[in-house]
C-alpha cells in the first residue's frame, strides 16, 4: 500500500474525503450508549497523567488526580477546537472557486470539529456528574480564538498541526493500551482520533500551500509568532493547573500542608506541559514538516524558547 505522504496533492485531500465519509460517527449512538463514568477507573494514563511524579498521593489519590486531568484534556481540546474551526473555515474561502475536492475536504474538517467540540461539552458534563463540585475551567475559549487568530496563517497552522500530531500520539501510545482506564474515556478518544487522522494530514496540506506564498521576512515574523502562541498556551496551562491542583485540595478528603500543595501544583503543570507542548514538538512527524519549512536558525529560536518551558 502506498503511504499517504507520498501521494500526489490532490490524492491527498481525496483520500482525506473517503477516510472522513468511513469514519463518520454519531457522539450518542457510537461514543457514549447510554453509559455513565465510573470513577473506579482511571480517566488519563499514567504516562500522559505523569501520575508517578505525585509522590506524596496514595493509589487513590492519584487515580483522582488522573480523573481531574481527563475533564480538563477533554475541555483543552474542545477550547482549542474553536479556534481550528475558525482557521479551517477561513481557509476553504481559498478553494471555493478552485479544487472542489480539498474544499469538500475541509468543509468536513469544520463539520467534525464542530462535532468534536460537542463531544467534549458532553463529556466534561458526564464527568461533572460523578466528580465532586467545585471544579472550574474558566477559559474564554472566543477570547483564546480572536487572540490565536491575530496571528498569522502559518504560525496558527504550525500550531494546529502540532495538537493534532500529539493527539493521534496519545492516543495510540498511552490512552488505547492502558487496561486501567475508563472504556467511555477510551472510546471517546478513539473516534477522536478516527477523524484527527484526516485532520492532521488536511493542516500539513495548508501549511505547506500556505509557507508557499511567503516571503523569507514573513516565515521568519510568522516564528516568532508560533513561539508566542506556544508562550500563550503555556500561560492558559499555568492557570489550569493551579485551579486543578485547588480543586485536588479541597476535595481529596484529607488536610493537605502548603508545602504538598505546591508540589501538587507542579506536577500538574509539569504533566500539563508534557501533555500539551513537549509531547508534540517531539513528534517525529511535526519535527519533519516544520524544519523542512524553516531555517536551522529559526528552529533554534523555537528550540531555545521551548526550553525554558520544564
Amino acid at each position: 500500500m502506498i503511504a499517504i505522504d507520498t501521494l500526489p496533492e490532490a490524492q491527498r485531500y481525496a483520500r482525506a474525503v473517503e477516510s472522513s465519509k468511513r469514519v463518520r460517527w454519531d457522539i450518542e449512538q457510537d461514543v457514549i450508549r447510554g453509559r455513565r463514568f465510573d470513577t473506579a477507573h482511571k480517566f488519563l494514563p499514567d504516562g500522559l497523567s505523569l501520575s508517578g511524579g505525585f509522590t506524596t498521593l496514595s493509589p487513590r489519590e492519584r487515580r483522582f488526580v488522573s480523573q481531574i486531568q481527563g475533564r480538563t484534556y477533554a475541555n483543552i481540546f474542545g477550547l482549542v477546537e474553536r479556534f481550528i474551526n475558525a482557521k479551517v473555515l477561513e481557509l476553504s474561502h481559498d478553494h471555493w472557486f478552485g479544487d472542489q475536492v480539498a474544499l469538500e475536504a475541509l468543509v468536513r474538517f469544520s463539520d467534525e470539529e464542530l462535532k468534536h467540540q460537542a463531544l467534549f461539552r458532553r463529556i466534561d458534563a458526564m464527568i461533572g456528574d460523578v466528580l465532586p463540585s467545585g471544579y472550574r475551567f474558566d477559559v474564554d475559549a472566543n477570547a483564546v480564538a480572536h487572540a490565536v487568530l491575530g496571528k498569522s496563517t502559518w504560525a496558527v497552522l504550525a500550531l494546529t498541526l502540532d495538537i493534532e500530531l500529539f493527539t493521534l500520539l496519545h492516543y495510540t501510545q498511552s490512552i488505547a493500551p492502558d487496561a486501567e482506564l475508563s472504556e467511555i474515556f477510551k472510546d471517546v478518544f478513539l473516534y477522536h482520533w478516527k477523524e484527527e487522522s484526516q485532520h492532521a494530514i488536511l493542516d500539513e496540506l495548508e501549511l505547506v500551500r500556505i509557507d508557499a506564498e511567503l516571503t523569507a521576512e514573513a516565515r521568519d515574523r510568522a516564528v516568532d509568532e508560533l513561539i508566542q502562541l506556544v508562550a500563550a498556551v503555556d500561560g492558559i496551562l499555568k492557570a489550569q493547573a493551579s485551579a486543578d491542583a485547588r480543586y485536588f485540595v479541597a476535595t481529596c478528603g484529607r488536610p493537605v500542608d502548603e508545602t504538598e500543595a505546591r508540589a501538587i501544583d507542579a506536577s500538574f503543570l509539569k504533566a500539563y506541559r508534557w501533555q500539551y507542548i513537549h509531547s508534540g514538538v517531539r513528534h517525529q512527524r511535526f519535527g519533519t514538516v516544520l524544519s523542512s519549512l524553516i531555517t536551522d536558525q529559526q528552529l533554534q529560536r523555537i528550540q531555545a524558547a521551548l526550553a525554558t518551558l520544564q
